[in-house]
């Protein structure tokens, strides 16, 4: 192209009277061995000190002949020169000598020659930069102004990428108007980025192919590979993914770049936090761990002083009666003396003058009764100390909702109507559908068992133990049935009763809703013991409605216990605490006209917020725990939405009972 870097002609910053240095075959030769070894810039260096020195030389020569350079001298026949050279290493289209005719005297003449030098230098080095940090377009560079090839006007709009000239609006229609030869006419600068055809060396890839997402020439269009594909103009596109490459550049390093810097300026702020946190509620649980241990050491302390008293008292008591006896004994053993000597005595008179005193003897002074202080050890109860001590909050990690959930897997069954999913685990999920089937699938669709019903019916629902164990329930027998390994096992029987939904709780509790005649009722069921049943309000009147045959009533426990049950026929979620008290009814968002809310498939989070599906509006309802409306999901390609599930990182799973998908979506940023 004219504007190639190898053209003498348009260095930059070179005097047009200047340029024909170049006609001197040791500058020539230079020159070429630069543009020969771009790679290697030491040597490109030493070759421009080279230039550099003969050029001074040459002038210096010059000057000691003339004492001016005229038209006539060197310079004139260094024009001559440049011409044939910048024809050799320039793919530009003869052009009329830029020389116009001027006289230089030798200070002009040497002070461009190391200009011209020195921009030689600069122009070697800028094209290794990178383009940022050069000007874009040459037409607006420090070289000489890029003129029309046909008629010299300066900065041509156009350009031919196959004739590789420049073209200004008036010799387009003149240049394309030459049928020997094929044109390409781009915009300025747009040149050279039209690819040659890889196939077709005589062509140029005007169009790119969307299909095989590679550049086609018109022959390749037209050939039978690319005939039914869509294609696009290469050039319009470039533009159009330039400009969005510029939007997208504008966006991270303006708006998203910034947000990441100081998302991650704060990340050292939190870990600080949560460590000054944590001190803190360490610090107030040893506080309150002291107090306790005072006052159990107080409590224990006073009871020591009581067993102290008492051990006094019971020893005044010891010591009281020891005085007693101590002083009784004399007394005792001066009588024993005195019977001894009067039994040995004949006289009358002192036996005669006896009084027995036995009696006075007999009773030992008066003994007392003691009840010895005993110590009886109440049971420790952990929760009662655990009360004393206090409550500690759990963790709550809240991440924000998507104003728009994202579609991340489409698993497709063999279904032709998907009613319910339970997830087995992040990766395997358990589906029943339209016939006798359970059937667990991976996320990559690939059946991964199947277990036929005992029945031979189909089940009304299905839920995943604590254990990984499978629940359906058999409306046909009435039946609540357990699937483990290959096994099918019957758990219980419904007397009059049918079965409808099934939770399986994190207490390891089934919650079963079953309806009979004009009643439903949800039951707790501890294996096969019926624990809780929930039917009326504080007013005794029911809470769920009955409904239609096929009116499943899907529930789900909340991490807070509540029992959540989506009631289609009555258009509301009912939730009630774990004791079976109402707490709220939820009948929609609020932009929902009244009537048209019909939740089927019912699901909770990690968040404790509670997900619905809305069969007949195709959309996802959420709420928060307290029943407040969060998000409507309506945009995001779900039909016919039914049973649902959440994984262990609050994934949703979806049934689509039209089209027998499983849907996987990410609802959470």
């Amino acid at each position: 192209m004219a504007s190639s870097s190898g053209s003498a002609a348009t260095s930059p910053l070179i005097p047009s009277s200047c340029l024909g240095c170049y006609q001197l075959p040791p500058i020539r030769y230079a020159y070429v061995v630069i543009e020969s070894n771009r790679s290697s810039p030491v040597f490109s260096m030493l070759c421009y000190a080279y230039m550099s020195i003969f050029l001074l030389m040459a002038v210096m020569k010059s000057s000691r002949h003339s004492p001016s350079l005229e038209q006539g001298s060197v310079v004139q026949n260094i024009s001559r020169g440049l011409s044939q050279c910048s024809l050799k290493t320039s793919h530009e289209a003869p052009k009329r000598s830029v020389l116009r005719k001027s006289s230089i005297n030798k200070p002009q003449c040497l002070s461009y020659i190391i200009i011209a030098v020195f921009s030689l230098i600069f122009q070697h080095f800028s094209q290794q930069l990178p383009t940022s940090l050069t000007m874009e377009d040459p037409m607006y560079s420090l070289q000489d102004v890029i003129r029309c090839d046909l008629c010299e006007t300066p900065v041509p709009p156009k350009h031919c990428d196959i004739c590789h000239i420049h073209l200004c609006e008036a010799c387009v229609r003149e240049h394309i108007s030459d049928e020997s030869k094929k044109h390409y006419i781009v915009p300025f600068k747009l040149r050279g980025f039209t690819p040659e055809c890889t196939k077709h060396s005589t062509e140029v890839c005007t169009q790119l192919c969307t299909t095989c997402n590679i550049p086609v020439c018109p022959l390749c269009v037209a050939s039978s590979e690319h005939k039914q594909h869509k294609t696009e103009d290469i050039l319009t596109l470039f533009e159009t993914k330039r400009e969005l490459m510029q939007k997208d550049l504008q966006d991270l390093e303006k708006s998203i770049y910034p947000k990441y810097q100081e998302a991650a300026t704060n990340i050292p702020v939190q870990r600080a936090d949560v460590n000054k946190r944590s001190q803190k509620l360490t610090t107030a649980l040893d506080k309150q761990g002291e107090a306790l241990h005072t006052e159990i050491d107080t409590i224990i302390q006073e009871m020591k002083s009581d067993i102290d008293d008492m051990d006094a008292q019971h020893i005044a008591a010891i010591d009281q009666q020891e005085d007693a006896i101590n002083h009784t004994i004399p007394k005792v053993t001066q009588a024993i003396l005195d019977l001894k000597r009067l039994l040995d005595t004949s006289d009358v008179c002192l036996v005669s003058e006896y009084t027995s005193r036995t009696e006075e003897f007999r009773n030992l002074p008066a003994q007392f009764q003691v009840t010895l202080p005993t110590f009886t050890p109440q049971e420790i109860y952990r929760e009662q100390i655990h009360q004393q001590i206090g409550s500690l909050s759990k963790l709550v990690i809240t991440y924000p909702l998507l104003d728009e959930a994202k579609i991340l897997t489409d698993i497709q069954t063999e279904y032709r109507g998907l009613y319910s999913v339970s997830c087995l685990s992040e990766s395997e999920l358990w589906t029943r559908g339209d016939d006798n089937i359970l059937r667990l699938y991976n996320l990559q669709g690939e059946l991964l068992r199947s277990v036929q019903t005992k029945s031979g019916h189909w089940p009304r629902d299905i839920a995943v133990t604590r254990r990984g164990d499978l629940v359906y329930a058999d409306n046909r027998d009435r039946s609540i049935n357990l699937v483990s390994g290959t096994k099918v096992k019957r758990l219980l029987t419904l007397r009059g009763w049918g079965p409808r939904g099934l939770c399986s709780t994190s207490s390891g509790d089934l919650l079963v809703t079953m309806t009979s005649g004009e009643q439903t009722k949800v039951v707790r069921y501890s294996g096969s013991t019926e624990k809780q049943s929930i039917q009326w309000d504080d007013q005794g009147k029911p809470l769920y409605t009955s409904g239609p045959y096929n009116d499943i009533k899907y529930l789900s426990e909340n991490r807070n216990s509540d029992i959540c049950v989506a009631d289609s026929y009555a258009g509301a979620i009912v939730v009630v605490s774990a004791t079976g008290k109402l707490r709220f009814r939820y009948t929609g968002p609020p932009s929902t006209p009244r009537g048209s809310f019909r939740p089927h498939g019912i699901t909770t989070d990690n968040e404790g917020n509670i997900l619905s599906s809305d069969y007949r509006n195709h959309r996802i309802n959420i709420i928060d725990k307290d029943g407040h409306f969060l998000r409507l999901f309506h945009n995001c390609g779900l039909m016919r939405p039914r049973g649902l599930c959440v994984d262990s990182r609050d994934n949703l799973f979806v049934a689509e009972w039209g089209t027998g998908k499983v849907k996987k979506l990410q609802y959470y940023k």
